[in-house]
């Protein structure tokens, strides 16, 4: 186990690290307790149990994620016979309140079925890799991997399957159509609040939001990578409004249409490409 106690000015990029440890066997267990910070215990392997403030012991069987949350009681251990292998990682920041929001943090779910612990425990390796003695890098390393950390435990739920939630896939395949949010859950067989809690569940966001998102991420690229005007990059991401489509990638991106194109246009010999690179195995490079 280590413990760290960032500075002011570390706590204002939002994330900071203040343990991480590594654990297996028959542990001792924790609490009754009560934390001032949050805490993500991922469960690799074995069995045990978790009680929250409602005192019912819950069993906990791998692999698993143990929410704890700022003021929440708790008190959870492994089982004597099994014992288990356990990752934590404490931290805290005003970054949490945002990652609650999006649903990255769920502090009415504590206890998380998870499909695979591999890349949530690569985050939590890196943060331990960090923490060497001595390390000048320390508290900004140990932050950024939270953030990955959190990403990994989202992506790694096991009510999500490995390509996605397939209500988002349909959402983002139909993203450019002139569908209201209305026509898109009909599409699915669904009324609106039920989309709207099942993109919540999925996406951290609105429909709306989610699928604005989309468009204007896609308006984007046409801005900067061809020369179509703006009403038929309005009509190529779903708005037959040029003008609607204008007040709102100004409102959103903060700047207009037009002006985004001077600031980011610009010309690729042989046209812009749509597939991405592959990171281990980028494009080689003619002499």
């Amino acid at each position: 186990m280590r413990f760290f106690t960032p500075s002011p000015l570390h706590h204002r990029l939002g994330l900071v690290c203040l343990g991480v440890g590594l654990q297996h066997g028959a542990l001792p267990t924790v609490g009754p307790r009560t934390l001032d910070h949050h805490a993500a215990v991922i469960v690799n392997s074995g069995t045990g149990w978790f009680k929250g403030p409602d005192g019912r012991r819950t069993p906990v069987t791998r692999p698993s994620l143990i929410w704890l949350t700022p003021g929440t009681p708790h008190h959870y251990g492994a089982d004597p016979g099994t014992g288990w292998d356990e990752s934590f990682v404490d931290f805290t920041g005003p970054a949490t309140t945002t990652y609650t929001e999006l649903g990255y943090i769920e502090p009415d779910r504590p206890l998380v079925p998870l499909a695979d612990t591999a890349a949530p425990r690569a985050a939590v390796g890196r943060i331990v890799r960090a923490a060497r003695r001595g390390n000048p890098l320390l508290e900004v390393e140990t932050g950024a991997a939270v953030h990955e950390l959190l990403v990994s435990l989202r992506r790694a739920r096991a009510d999500i399957g490995p390509d996605g939630d397939p209500v988002l896939q349909a959402l983002a395949r139909d993203a450019y159509q002139p569908l209201t949010v209305a026509q898109h859950a009909s599409r699915h067989g669904m009324t609106p609040a039920e989309l709207r809690t099942a993109v919540r569940r999925g996406a951290g966001c609105s429909p709306k939001d989610y699928l604005l998102g989309i468009r204007l991420g896609r308006a984007k690229e046409l801005l900067a990578a061809t020369d179509l005007p703006v009403a038929a990059v309005a009509r190529r991401v779903g708005y037959d409004d040029p003008a609607y489509f204008s007040r709102l990638f100004a409102r959103r991106v903060g700047t207009a249409p037009v002006r985004f194109r001077e600031q980011q246009g610009r010309s690729v010999p042989g046209g812009w490409s749509d597939q991405v690179p592959d990171p281990d195995d980028p494009p080689t490079i003619g002499p």
